[in-house]
């Protein structure tokens, strides 16, 4: 059966974005307050994770924890804005992946959660 007669789209016009943060309690915060804003339809806390980056000329290692918000890229730019907002670092991690292949109930759902209430 191929990816579409299972109802999946093709699309760019969601992403996933990605964060990091120190703590658990700040990744919690960011995540939620995105929810509630609207700017994301969902997200996820993972971790902790081991991260490994070049800082100030040196390399360094850290515990850190991962979010992973679900969003339409219409809204990236307000996500993004208020992760930046919010964030305790100085040069925080703000990424986004078009999300090319998703079920079109869930997709659907994301719009829907997120521009469907501007």
């Amino acid at each position: 059966m191929s990816f579409s007669e299972l109802g999946g789209t093709a699309t760019a016009a969601h992403v996933q974005v990605i964060t990091t943060t120190a703590t658990e309690e700040d990744a919690r915060q960011i995540v939620r307050g995105a929810v509630e804003r609207r700017l994301a339809a969902c997200g996820q806390v993972l971790g902790p994770i081991s991260s490994t980056y070049w800082w100030q000329g040196a390399i360094e290692s850290a515990g850190e924890w991962l979010c992973l918000l679900k969003t339409t890229a219409s809204r990236y730019e307000a996500l993004a804005a208020y992760i930046s907002a919010e964030h305790s670092y100085d040069t925080p991690e703000i990424t986004a992946t078009p999300i090319t292949r998703g079920s079109r109930d869930y997709l659907d759902w994301i719009t829907a959660e997120t521009d469907g209430h501007r």
